[in-house]
This record gives C-alpha cells, sequence and structure tokens, in this order.
C-alpha cells in the first residue's frame, strides 16, 4: 500500500517535517525511515516516509494552520507524485 499526502502548515520547515511524522504516528503508521526535501527559497517542501504501512509521501505548502490529508495510492502514483515534486523543488 502507498499513500500520498497534502498538508498546509504554518510552521517552519523543520517544525513542519516533525509535527508531519507525529501526525503519521497518531494515525497509526510506525516510522522506518523519513527524509525531507526543500529549498529555502519555496514555500513547500516534500516529506518521504517508510512505514509498516507503506511508503507515504507528503507535499507541504504554507497555510494558516496545520492540516494534513491523506490518500491511498498505487505505487506508480506514488513514484510520479515524488518525482514531480522532486523535480519542481529542484528546479529542473
Amino acid at each position: 500500500m502507498a499513500y500520498i499526502g497534502f498538508a498546509k502548515t504554518d510552521l517552519a520547515p523543520y517544525e513542519t517535517y516533525t509535527r508531519i511524522l507525529e501526525e503519521l504516528e497518531r494515525r497509526g503508521f510506525k516510522i522506518k525511515f523519513s527524509k525531507h526535501h526543500w529549498a529555502g527559497d519555496m514555500p513547500f517542501g516534500l516529506v518521504i516516509v517508510e512505514s509498516d504501512r507503506g511508503n507515504i509521501a507528503v507535499r507541504w505548502a504554507l497555510g494558516k494552520i496545520f492540516e494534513l490529508r491523506i490518500e491511498e495510492v498505487s505505487d506508480e502514483d506514488l513514484n510520479e507524485f515524488i518525482d514531480d515534486t522532486l523535480e519542481y523543488i529542484s528546479g529542473d
């Protein structure tokens, strides 16, 4: 199983990363590994997580409050979501 997520946050990048991981754990995901991608001049980033329930990618953007929405997707859709987001972050 794979998941993609969309988060809005009013926090700094590191605090957003931590908050997303905490929220995933609260929802029953046991995190095995995680990493965070963002560029200092962009108001969004990507958190990639390996968990006991499958891989997760969460794209976050600045907002007024913290919110997180997650949906189940195919592995192919997850990989495309990650590739597209990383390409945009890197400016390619």
